[in-house]
């Protein structure tokens, strides 16, 4: 990849994908960097887009599934502290893309802002929570969201305020952009009330998660005003199994991966649930999982 020499450090060449994702599934990247600072991700994505090569953004891997055969083109891991930042300014929360949304939400709540603690419990990046408009019981992280720092592919920064961002149900616009930083604008409250909230909401939502199962993802997104879950279980596919690959036997919105499992198994699987809630259910079923 050609590179400014200075930055040639930065990028490894055929870096397995599989570990750094939550179902530990996939092949290599082609090329794979780590920025230590906004510059270098900036130059990094300048350089790509000249070269023409995809770039797909890492955070957490929480919703990625990555194919044996990998990414043919650039992967940029966003884990490092200076992309992972959070800052509180004010009644705003100013948070780096590759933050933990966990974090973001136990920062706010330190600082007495209230807002984002009901998405307690979600898991993956701030960046990939916003792309997403991640929800949890009737919360929407997009109803908090003030502004949005985006790299272009020329490598300027591009700052989208509130009212030039469409939010729909966990989606947005934001699909295929680069997230930078997110700007929220929460709500004074008392951090006692806050903590003593996410704690009521963690034991609940930990409860609906399996506790035994390493590997894991939610593949489906809820349909608006339904349950992906309730879905699987009334047309009986709660605990179906294809090679390595299940959905959970107690929490039917669960996949989870095996030893030896594939990105084809997973594919399979995904299909057939998306079939037969259609069929006998008319719900079709859109993707949580991001496919690279």
């Amino acid at each position: 990849m050609p590179l400014p020499a200075d930055l040639d450090h930065l990028i490894r060449n055929d870096e397995p994908l599989a570990p750094y994702t939550w179902l530990g599934i996939g092949g290599p990247a082609r090329y794979f960097a780590e920025p230590t600072d906004r510059e270098e991700l900036c130059r990094l994505v300048k350089a790509a887009a000249e070269s023409g090569i995809p770039v797909r953004m890492l955070g957490e891997g929480s919703n990625v599934l990555v194919r044996e055969a990998g990414f043919d083109g650039l992967v940029i891991n966003t884990a490092a502290a200076s992309l992972s930042s959070l800052d509180v300014q004010g009644n705003r929360l100013i948070a780096g893309s590759g933050a933990k949304l966990a974090h973001a939400i136990t920062r706010a709540i330190g600082a007495g802002l209230g807002g984002l603690e009901r998405l307690t419990g979600i898991p993956g990046s701030v960046g990939g929570a916003v792309v997403g408009n991640a929800s949890a019981g009737g919360a929407e992280i997009g109803s908090v969201v003030a502004a949005v720092e985006c790299v272009n592919s020329d490598g300027t920064v591009e700052t989208l305020e509130r009212s030039h961002i469409q939010f729909g149900h966990r989606k947005s616009d934001l699909g295929g952009r680069i997230v930078l930083t997110v700007h929220f604008e929460l709500e004074p409250a008392d951090a006692t009330e806050l903590t003593r909230r996410l704690q009521k909401l963690w034991i609940v939502r930990r409860a609906a998660r399996p506790a035994d199962q390493p590997r894991i993802s939610l593949p489906f997104v809820d349909p608006d005003g339904a349950d992906a879950a309730n879905l699987i279980e009334q047309v009986g596919l709660k605990g179906t199994r294809r090679g390595n690959v299940s959905l959970d036997s107690h929490h039917a919105a669960y996949l989870v991966a095996h030893s030896g499992a594939t990105s084809d198994e997973v594919l399979e699987l995904i299909e057939s649930v998306r079939e037969q809630v259609s069929r006998q259910l008319a719900v079709d079923l859109q993707l949580n999982l991001k496919i690279w």
